[in-house]
């Protein structure tokens, strides 16, 4: 059986001490932290296999064309969309670390200014009204606003108490 990680050994003692110290509802967010992370987990393996498994044999038997527009957007709209899962996990994983009792509203500015990005790769320029387009441009520009407001209050906090 292979040995492990020696953080992982060192973040399952911390655990172990600082559980009869938590209240129960700390436990319980503990436990939910951690059930959602691995449930987002498995989510993120079986989307990622089902993106190779229907992308890599039309790649290489030249059944499509990733410099097409309309094959380049599907395709990085897949692979974003694995990367805000991976983004949500991670802001999950932070509670269950204990390195913050709740998600933290930076994260979730992140996240969403990565959902944003996708939807701009994604978008159908020719289907999709001048109005709506300026609507997420806008949405996109308050999002980065508060997510920079929100790094530099960070940045000026002592250390440890943002994020």
């Amino acid at each position: 059986m292979p040995t492990k990680h020696p953080a992982s050994q060192k973040l399952l003692a911390e655990t172990r001490e600082q559980w009869s110290l938590l209240s129960l509802y700390e436990r319980f967010e503990q436990i939910v932290a951690i059930v959602l992370s691995l449930v987002i987990a498995v989510i993120i393996a079986l989307a990622l296999v089902q993106l190779l498994i229907r992308i890599v044999p039309l790649l290489v038997s030249g059944a499509i064309d990733p410099l097409d527009h309309e094959v380049f957007q599907t395709l990085f709209g897949m692979i974003m969309t694995l990367l805000i899962a991976m983004e949500f996990k991670h802001s999950i994983i932070r509670v269950a670390l204990r390195r913050s009792s709740i998600v933290q509203v930076k994260t979730v500015m992140l996240i969403s200014l990565i959902a944003l990005g996708r939807k701009f790769v994604i978008l159908d320029t020719k289907a999709t009204s001048a109005s709506t387009i300026a609507a997420l441009a806008g949405a996109t520009l308050v999002l980065g606003l508060v997510y920079w407001l929100l790094r530099e209050r960070d940045d000026r906090l002592p250390d440890g108490e943002g994020d």
